[in-house]
């Protein structure tokens, strides 16, 4: 049976995906393969000097995922933006389960966790019971 919620904290390097229920929890963590690299933007060059977005990398998380309930999307950077505009393009079914997309700095896993927690229950209380 799987977990009622699950959590992505993404950036470009790393994504940690939490699935939880009342009483258990999964953690799985993807890391991108890319070269580890800053890239800078310097005058007169074309291009943005940004990380692209990689679809392998994107595809790797939505399989540890599995078949995740509810869905909140959270990371510093512009990476949970990404994922969440490919999730909509790419697998709509998932991306319609997606509750949020919060900015979340670098938390420990117990702290993301207790976040989701808040979040989920918060988001629960709102929904009311199910009929």
């Amino acid at each position: 049976m799987p977990l009622s919620h699950t959590i992505v904290w993404i950036d470009h390097r790393d994504a940690t995906i939490i699935d939880f229920s009342f009483d258990d929890q999964h953690v799985l963590t993807v890391h991108h393969d890319m070269e580890d690299r800053k890239l800078h933007h310097k005058a007169n060059t074309i291009g943005s000097g940004r990380v692209l977005d990689d679809p392998r990398y994107f595809e790797e998380i939505i399989a540890a995922m599995g078949n995740a309930h509810e869905v909140l999307i959270a990371g510093p950077g512009t990476a949970k933006l990404a994922f969440r505009k490919y999730l909509d393009q790419r697998h709509a079914s998932l991306g319609k389960r997606v509750v949020g997309v919060e900015t979340l700095d670098h938390p420990s896993e117990g702290e993301l966790l207790a976040y989701a927690r808040r979040y989920f229950k918060a988001v629960d209380q709102l929904a009311g019971p199910i009929r």
